[in-house]
């Protein structure tokens, strides 16, 4: 048995979504490979020949591929799909983008967002916004999966699997066009350590940045946001935790002003330590909150900020 783990990567390095990945190939079974594509992404892939347990590291370098379009990524992981019996990849937006496609070429289900390999064919994921839980077991020859990373381990360093080059394909009628990068000095929001999140209470996107974006800046942290505050316009639509916005599981979630509606807790339950300021105190998030403040976030916050020096 073999399986092909997709890579997320940046060009230099791979993403701690990537190491995490490779646990749940790993629990899968058999050889684990990975795939690094993207045009000047050497450096990612010799990154990934690092990671322990990975026995090859397959490098597909072209033009089309440069901005890693879905329709390329598609064609040249489905060129590959023969010699392996798994194509795994984080549950990321562009795997959610490629993935389903990818299932849609090889004629077979995807299996989304997994938290637990229960064997090689049976796999475990949320339903109903992590409200339940799905034991799925497939019989389709090939499977193509997507994982939760903020559920697995990322695996440890010390391996130093070969790089090899690999054929990457054209997009087909799809080209790119043009990109709008968001650049921020704090960490991203998916892989930072410590996220301060505010919620629709915060009553304008003025107050938003008064309140949350200093909070942030004084632990180091990652800025989230509730669907509700990003829909009311209070910040941007990559800001957003929740079901349909970012999975996170940091070791500190401060989540300020946000009642918890369970689309929001589906994108955070998971994080260590969970730290809940709302004045309502049969808000929802106190029922996931490790420490939880009843109070006004104006007293309260200012109050914090004090402490922290």
């Amino acid at each position: 048995m073999a399986v092909l783990v997709i890579a997320d990567h940046d060009g230099s390095t791979v993403r701690d979504t990537t190491h995490k990945t490779v646990t749940a190939a790993l629990a899968i079974g058999g050889d684990v490979d990975v795939l690094v594509v993207g045009q000047g992404s050497k450096a990612a892939a010799d990154a990934a020949a690092k990671i322990s347990g990975v026995r090859k590291v397959l490098l597909a370098e072209s033009g089309e591929l440069a901005h890693t379009l879905a329709e390329a990524v598609t064609a040249t992981v489905v060129g590959l799909a023969g010699g392996y019996d798994a194509v795994v990849s984080p549950a990321t937006m562009d795997g959610k983008n490629f993935m389903p496609r990818i299932a849609a070429k090889l004629d077979v289900a995807p299996i989304s967002d997994i938290i637990e390999v229960v064997s090689a064919d049976t796999f475990v994921r949320p339903i109903y916004a992590g409200n339940a839980l799905e034991t799925v077991q497939t019989s389709d020859a090939k499977k193509v999966i997507t994982v939760r990373a903020t559920s697995f381990a990322p695996a440890a360093e010390g391996g130093s699997a070969p790089v090899e080059a690999v054929a990457g394909q054209d997009a087909g009628k799809a080209a790119f066009v043009s990109e709008e990068m968001v650049k921020s000095d704090r960490p991203e929001l998916g892989a930072a350590k410590v996220v301060v999140s505010g919620g629709r209470a915060l009553g304008s996107a003025e107050e938003f940045s008064a309140v949350i974006e200093p909070l942030a800046d004084k632990l180091g942290a990652a800025v989230g946001a509730s669907r509700a505050a990003v829909d009311a316009g209070y910040a941007p639509n990559d800001y957003q935790v929740g079901q349909t916005g970012k999975v996170v599981a940091p070791g500190l979630y401060v989540a300020v002003g946000i009642s918890g509606a369970i689309q929001h807790l589906a994108g955070m339950k998971d994080s260590k330590v969970i730290v809940a300021i709302n004045k309502d105190p049969d808000a929802p998030i106190f029922q996931v909150a490790d420490f939880g403040i009843v109070g006004d976030y104006k007293t309260v916050v200012p109050e914090l900020m004090s402490a922290l020096g």
